[in-house]
């Protein structure tokens, strides 16, 4: 920031002062880079690029490819199963250019090292590529760079195939923690990353180049600042000498590139250089490590499968990455995505699934190729949580050490497995630092409040008979003769009659909540109107920060403190939190002007308008930081991704800014069981229980329904009330925002880990639902105590459970 505000920085295409120091300062950054991996710009050249697979991209392209002729075989281009997703990529330039490639395991190579199996005709000059990682981004093997001298020098070759070998090392997770001497190891193309190293800058790397081999590299686009001269009406075009200038095409990023200067000043100043972060980020690594294969169940079963090609022995052959799977005390793994959120409830950062490394993650979990495409099929892609297929795995779990990690950040690790698999947070761990740690936080919870902005919540006078007959762990017992049939308002509304012996009959709505603004706290009504995105005003509001990011209660769990009222008589939003005087917001346009923004809303984009300067001020003021309130526009239509694609339900239902479906609904008796479970868990009795109210209202759902077994609703298909038609469209999977506490906002992993106790491989909680919209424009009313009609799955009648 001194540098930035100290000194100007202009465009380096340009010979004014400012550009000449620009240029200068990037010039002296290059030879800081190359000093940083032990050579010179004698040796080697860097071209800047946009990141490590820019990189990659560059030597596929520029690489002068020879196809194959009646003598010739062409050149072939050869990659280790266990590379990255952006190596792998290169084959497809190989081809496009008649080349060949072929993808060799780590066991053949090695194989191959110990037999010298090269074929060395030096008359042959047929350019070929081998490219292998330093370390795998999966497992963090590292790879001996002997390679490289074994390659050049035709001792080794990794197919019997005549020609010249050229070694593409890609060093992008190797220097992130270890020293690369190029000096002793000269691989021909290096790309590496700064980010990986720094953690800043993002979006700028590096590729570096033997001289030796610069002169035959190929170019065809030419951009601004490559040219020493060309003609725009004539085919006339003379490059640059400077093989940097020939290749960074267009203005690179200078500012950040300057920024490389003070990363590796502060780097060595708080490290004392790569060597010593080799050592501390193996050391970490491999305490890790040996806990975790140690832990083990009552039964004597492993909690973690790790998969490594080594036993963190020593550093020269593994880097500072465990990758591994959690097991049950069966010996099942539990799914990636379970333990992501776990991992994040204890503020710890994982990275799961296959890590943009497919051949690695295949060799590892034994993933076949059918079962790779048989999986796309099953709809699972890469970098989504389908974790769990067939009851296999397919990805895993991964952490990292860098130079920042401390030997509290492994032991908080540590304690975080053994609390959430043995139940043990406060077990000793060898060279134990401070205890308790990661143990689970302990949260107050808040008094029922029975008004919702200063209005009664529309709690029934059957409610207390409900909560007792739930807390006996039975069902309200009603006889056949006491069912009155529902009465029909005007409008189609639905409410129900009570029994003459106060208590409600089987399967009927006990609270109805609508959240305005989404992530904000819920609104209880006993009647609402429905809209054709779901219940009326159900989410059309969401507050974003100072980039129209959305923000949610996982980012900002204060935002179920904002209490919103929605007023149908006078078309006005009341918005309050303590401490702040209540707000108006109107609930429509009313024709006025508004700016309209876009934003996005689980992936799907939305077009929305700004709620103005009144309440962004507002919201700033609460949050301590720039917020505003945009609503979705009226005129814009969002489908639902989550659909029925049976006939003839093909439909997509017209979505307000929800994450998945029109409704949620969620069953009493279901809750009911995770409620007595979580007592259950706290044994000594530390733990204040959580009421049953609060504990619903942490699932967020729009509809809560009472009158049959725990998870049942898991089973329907369809579901009506009164002349209203539901489709389930299948389980909601449940992600940290049920552990934050909806009077307080505070957290607490309790509900999450207890819940994912329950249901095995996902945590799922509730069912989504769709509106079918009949033909008629009544309005229709979702209303307290109406009576519900499901559709048992495969099944064409409905019916009542027995009362």
């Amino acid at each position: 920031m001194d540098d930035l505000t100290r000194d100007i920085y202009g465009n380096p295409h340009s010979q004014h002062i400012s550009s000449k120091l620009t240029y200068d300062t990037i010039e002296h950054v290059r030879y800081r880079v190359l000093e940083h991996f032990k050579t010179t710009s004698e040796d080697y050249s860097i071209i800047f690029t946009s990141g490590s697979t820019a990189a990659l991209k560059l030597v596929a392209e520029a690489f002068p490819w020879r196809p194959a002729s009646s003598g010739d075989g062409g050149s072939r281009f050869c990659y280790l199963t266990d590379s990255h997703t952006s190596v792998v990529g290169i084959r497809k330039i190989a081809e496009a250019m008649q080349g060949s490639s072929i993808a060799v395991k780590p066991e053949d190579i090695l194989l191959s090292e110990k037999s010298n199996g090269a074929v060395c005709q030096p008359a042959c000059k047929t350019p070929h590529l081998f490219c292998y990682p330093a370390q795998s981004n999966f497992s963090g093997t590292r790879y001996p760079l002997s390679w490289i001298e074994m390659l050049k020098s035709g001792r080794l070759s990794p197919m019997t195939t005549p020609g010249e070998w050229f070694v593409l090392l890609d060093a992008a997770a190797y220097v992130s923690t270890s020293p690369l001497d190029l000096a002793a190891h000269p691989a021909d193309f290096i790309p590496i990353s700064f980010y990986k190293i720094f953690g800043f800058p993002t979006g700028l790397g590096a590729l570096l180049v033997n001289n030796r081999v610069t002169h035959f590299l190929r170019k065809t686009y030419f951009g601004g600042g490559t040219a020493a001269a060309y003609l725009a009406g004539e085919d006339f075009y003379l490059p640059r000498k400077s093989v940097s200038e020939r290749f960074e095409d267009g203005t690179i990023s200078f500012l950040d590139i300057i920024a490389l200067k003070h990363g590796f000043d502060v780097l060595e100043r708080l490290t004392g250089g790569m060597e010593n972060i080799k050592q501390h980020t193996f050391a970490l690594a491999h305490y890790t490590y040996t806990v975790l294969v140690a832990l083990q169940y009552p039964n004597g079963a492993p909690v973690i499968q790790i998969y490594s090609d080594t036993e963190f022995n020593s550093p020269e052959i593994q880097g500072p990455i465990i990758n591994f799977n959690v097991l049950d005390d069966n010996g099942v793994i539990i799914g990636y995505s379970q333990i992501e959120k776990m991992a994040s409830l204890h503020n710890i950062h994982v990275r799961t699934g296959c890590f943009c490394n497919t051949g690695a993650c295949q060799r590892h979990l034994r993933i076949s190729n059918e079962t790779i495409k048989k999986n796309l099929q099953a709809g699972h892609i890469c970098g989504d949580d389908i974790d769990i297929i067939d009851g296999h795995p397919t990805g895993s779990v991964r952490i990292s050490f860098g130079y920042m990690s401390t030997f509290e950040d492994a032991q908080t690790f540590l304690k975080f497995i053994i609390a959430t698999r043995l139940g043990k947070a406060d077990s000793k761990l060898p060279f134990q630092i401070t205890p308790g740690e990661t143990a689970a936080i302990s949260v107050e919870p808040a008094g029922q409040d029975e008004r919702v902005n200063g209005h009664e919540t529309g709690k029934l006078p059957q409610e207390d008979v409900l909560l007792q007959a739930e807390l006996n762990n039975s069902s309200v017992t009603i006889k056949a003769m006491d069912l009155h049939p529902p009465e029909t308002e005007p409008g189609g509304g639905v409410t129900f009659t009570a029994a003459a012996d106060g208590g409600l009959p089987p399967l009927t709505i006990t609270n109805v909540y609508i959240y305005p603004i989404k992530s904000c706290a819920a609104l209880e009504v006993t009647k609402w109107p429905i809209g054709n995105q779901g219940l009326l005003y159900d989410r059309n509001w969401m507050v974003v920060n100072h980039n129209g990011i959305c923000l949610s209660q996982k980012q900002e769990p204060r935002l179920c403190l904002i209490k919103p009222l929605i007023d149908l008589q006078r078309k006005t939003m009341v918005i309050t939190a303590e401490g702040m005087e209540p707000i108006d917001v109107p609930l429509d346009e009313n024709g006025e002007e508004h700016q309209i923004c876009q934003s996005k809303v689980c992936a799907d984009r939305v077009n929305t308008y700004d709620c103005g300067e009144k309440v962004s001020e507002w919201l700033s003021k609460f949050f301590g930081r720039h917020c505003r309130l945009i609503k979705q526009s009226s005129n814009f239509k969002r489908s639902a991704n989550k659909h029925r694609k049976d006939p003839p339900h093909a439909t997509r239902a017209p979505l307000s800014l929800v994450n998945e479906a029109q409704y949620l609904l969620i069953n009493r008796a279901s809750v009911l069981e995770l409620h007595q479970l979580l007592n259950a868990s706290d044994e000594n009795g530390t733990k204040e229980s959580l009421p049953m109210r609060e504990l619903i209202q942490r699932f967020r759902a729009n509809i809560v329904i009472h009158g049959t077994k725990a998870f049942e609703e898991e089973k329907w298909d369809e579901i009506s009330i009164g002349s209203l038609h539901f489709l389930v469209l299948g389980p909601c999977h449940r992600c940290q925002m049920i552990c934050i506490d909806q009077q307080s906002g505070q957290r607490n992993q309790d509900v999450f880990q207890t819940l994912s106790s329950i249901r095995e491989r996902k945590v799922n909680f509730g069912v989504y639902l769709m509106h079918e919209p009949s033909d008629s424009s009544s309005t229709y009313l979702l209303s307290v105590g109406s009576q519900l009609l499901p559709v048992l799955k495969d099944t064409e009648n409905s019916s009542l459970p027995n009362s």
